[in-house]
């Protein structure tokens, strides 16, 4: 076989993989649809997240059925669901566990690992500012490196694993805010609003009825490690690359590229983890989409939830009014 019918061959393979793998994705897709009603936007992204295979913040208040999204993903996606309610008296060890000494038949004394809630496909982390700092922390190690260290023992988390951490953007009495550290770990911050008023009046009708659609699996841990191990395959167009360095460079107050607005209303910008998120979350995005290759629109529509929990408006800013998805769009313009 000659170069270019082999070069044929492979790509005809990677169009039938995107193909395959993306059909199986709006099915699964279209299962939590089917369930959760009015949040077709946050599905989305919350599908990009996992696709991408990184961790995602839910913000908003309360009954915007946030634990539902992930009990269903959880049944939808075939993966192993947990979840912890987080409390200001939450320890360490009430997220990764914990050894106990017990005796042995023989009489010996020895110390067992007991694994934590921690050891799951897809976390919930419920209220995750309620918790104090230092067990803030201990999901910051599962997050970024997928392991546990209990009295200097390693612990694998299962793969894939995935934190869904909902957050209640109106109460913060008794809350810690996340430090930049651990925010900057998750790849989105997914805003949930309010439904609309078609949308509320059919989640009306579904969720008091005598009959509640119930959530069906369409998807499998391989699969969807296959098709993240297909997102980082994607091609990216140069041009695609070039649009996400100068938006986050152009983000950052100290950076040359700056414009006056963001020197004069920003405190500090994103980092080259925000490029690396946008790389990933474009190409998910396509894959989402059964499209072979990202394009400037993906960059555009993921910008908001990628950047703007790794920005923050100054003082003088805040007293303005100005808002950061106002300033995000600002800055997307040049690409519009």
């Amino acid at each position: 076989m000659s170069d270019h019918a082999s070069q044929d061959a492979r790509a005809a393979a990677e169009v039938a993989e995107v193909d395959a793998i993306a059909a199986r994705l709006a099915r699964a897709r279209d299962a939590v649809d089917r369930v959760i009603v009015g949040q077709r936007d946050v599905i989305e992204q919350t599908f990009i997240t996992l696709l991408a295979g990184g961790h995602a913040l839910l913000v908003g208040v309360p009954g915007l059925a946030k634990t539902k999204l992930v009990t269903t993903l959880g049944t939808v996606l075939g993966l192993d669901a947990g979840r912890i309610q987080f409390t200001p008296d939450l320890m360490p060890a009430d997220i990764t566990g914990a050894e106990v000494l017990e005796e042995t038949q023989t009489g010996e004394r020895v110390f067992r690992f007991i694994k934590g809630p921690v050891f799951c496909q897809l976390l919930m982390a419920d209220e995750i500012n309620r918790a104090s700092p230092r067990t803030q922390s201990a999901l910051l190690q599962a997050m970024q490196e997928a392991h546990v260290t209990v009295a200097g023992q390693r612990y694998d988390l299962p793969r894939p694993f995935h934190v869904l951490a909902t957050q209640n953007p109106l109460e913060q009495e008794g809350t810690y805010p996340l430090p930049e550290a651990q925010l900057d770990r998750f790849l989105l911050q997914i805003d949930v609003t309010y439904p609309s008023l078609a949308a509320e009046r059919a989640m009306l009708l579904q969720t008091t009825g005598d009959h509640e659609p119930v959530a069906e699996a369409a998807l499998d841990p391989e699969t969807l490690m296959a098709a993240q191990r297909l997102v980082r395959r994607l091609p990216i167009g140069e041009s695609v690359v070039d649009a996400i360095v100068s938006l986050v460079r152009s983000a950052r107050p100290e950076d040359e590229t700056a414009a006056e607005p963001v020197r004069a209303h920003l405190a500090w910008g994103p980092g080259p983890r925000a490029g690396q998120a946008l790389m990933l979350a474009v190409r998910a995005r396509a894959l989402l989409d059964g499209r072979l290759a990202p394009s400037i629109d993906d960059v555009i529509a993921l910008a908001p939830p990628i950047l703007r929990h790794r920005m923050a408006l100054n003082y003088a800013a805040r007293a303005e009014g100005e808002t950061l998805d106002a300033l995000i769009g600002r800055l997307l313009a040049p690409l519009r």
